[in-house]
């Protein structure tokens, strides 16, 4: 798995998903926006870290009973014991939320080991609870059962599909308030960088607009005196 730098780390922390959303498509990729997912709370940071995944599978019933979570190799259990520090646990719960992918104790538990945050395309149970946490954790809605009744945890750190969107283990997570977005690993810096340049260049537009000015000739722009207003603001701005 690569390594995702700090520099880059802190660069994503303070861009978008829409922004990265947009870097991403002049690139030609177009499905990286995990749907249907929702931060379990308005006020919980900014999720960035490596992809480490958990896939599940529809459960049958004579594999999957109860008494599978003794077995200290259960997929699920073995998932938040491994994911490394610094990394995200994406689950595949195949955009089902009728069985929860985990609960408070479980997302408690790699809080505790330093995990960067959590995403489900199904539900979370005690999902007041998580969202207590100040921890990033993501998913469609809450989901009171256990995830036996429908889901069989099977495999860890593989190709997944969360939410119609591709994961492969070491990809970037950014997860804001508009929901959670996949870079590739090989594009991580190079989108930082971009999205970084994306971002400053936004907010003098927004400036710009909340003083009254027209897009026409701002956003894009296509106007050379924007250019220059831009390169002075930046400059007064020390950005």
């Amino acid at each position: 798995m690569s390594k995702l730098s700090e520099p880059t780390r802190n660069k994503l922390k303070t861009v978008s998903t829409a922004t990265v959303a947009t870097a991403l498509f002049k690139r030609g990729f177009r499905i990286q926006m995990i749907q249907d997912v929702h931060p379990l709370s308005a006020e919980q940071p900014v999720l960035v870290g490596e992809a480490f995944t958990l896939r599940y599978m529809p459960a049958r019933e004579d594999l999957n009973k109860i008494e599978v979570f003794r077995d200290r190799s259960h997929p699920q259990r073995k998932a938040v014991e491994d994911c490394p520090a610094g990394c995200v646990l994406v689950m595949d719960s195949r955009k089902d939320a009728r069985a929860a992918s985990a609960g408070a104790i479980l997302v408690t538990r790699l809080m505790k080991r330093g995990v960067a945050g959590v995403v489900t395309d199904g539900g979370f149970r005690d999902s007041a609870e998580i969202a207590k946490l100040g921890f990033p954790a993501y998913h469609h809605r809450p989901s009171a059962p256990t995830n036996l009744t429908l889901h069989q945890a099977i495999e860890i750190n593989v190709p997944i599909g969360c939410g119609d969107a591709p994961v492969f283990p070491g990809d970037i997570i950014l997860g804001d308030s508009d929901g959670v977005i996949v870079i590739p690993a090989h594009l991580a810096d190079e989108i930082a960088n971009e999205a970084v340049e994306m971002t400053a260049f936004e907010d003098f537009v927004t400036e710009q607009v909340q003083k009254g000015r027209t897009i026409f000739g701002l956003y894009p722009a296509t106007d050379e005196q924007t250019l220059v207003d831009f390169a002075t603001w930046r400059k007064e701005k020390g950005r």
